[in-house]
């Protein structure tokens, strides 16, 4: 595996976004939905697709350079596969500043929907959005990112 190099680029208007399903997950209509979404609040969206290996979101997310990772799982498997996953992540120097974000049915069992979504925050996710949450709690976060970037680059200059 090749190194990736961080290449400096303008941090200002829309965001650069990869949206994945995880391993296990086959479903391609919420992939579609948060694309749309995305593109409708003004953002490019590189769409990886369902069943998509841990070991290809990661290299995407080099070669792609996303502002933003979206996870989405529909088949209640998402928890099992996302800690992995984002460990994988955090684990690439070159990503472990990335937001990364998950949601949908995490679960199969019903219960324990806090201490999930607790446990994924805890291994590196940025936020987690369980199915039945509201859109705008997701659309809130996506457009807190280029301000709190801003800022971020405000205090390195």
């Amino acid at each position: 595996m090749k190194p990736v190099e961080w290449a400096a680029r303008p941090r200002s208007g829309p965001l650069d976004v990869v949206v994945t399903g995880l391993p296990s997950d086959a479903h391609t209509w919420n992939l579609v939905f948060i694309q749309l979404l995305l593109e409708d609040l003004g953002h490019n969206v590189v769409n990886l697709g369902p069943c998509v290996p841990q070991d290809e979101i990661v290299e995407s997310c080099c070669k792609f350079e996303p502002d933003l990772l979206v996870v989405s799982s529909v088949n209640g498997h998402g928890f099992n596969d996302a800690r992995p996953l984002i460990e994988a992540v955090r684990s690439r120097w070159e990503l472990a500043g990335l937001p990364a974000v998950i949601g949908g049915k995490l679960g199969v069992s019903g219960g324990g929907r806090d201490e999930q979504a607790a446990e994924l925050m805890r291994a590196g996710f940025d936020a987690v959005f369980q199915d039945g949450v509201d859109f705008a709690a997701f659309e809130s976060f996506v457009g807190s990112l280029p301000r709190a970037r801003a800022l971020a680059e405000g205090v390195a200059r």
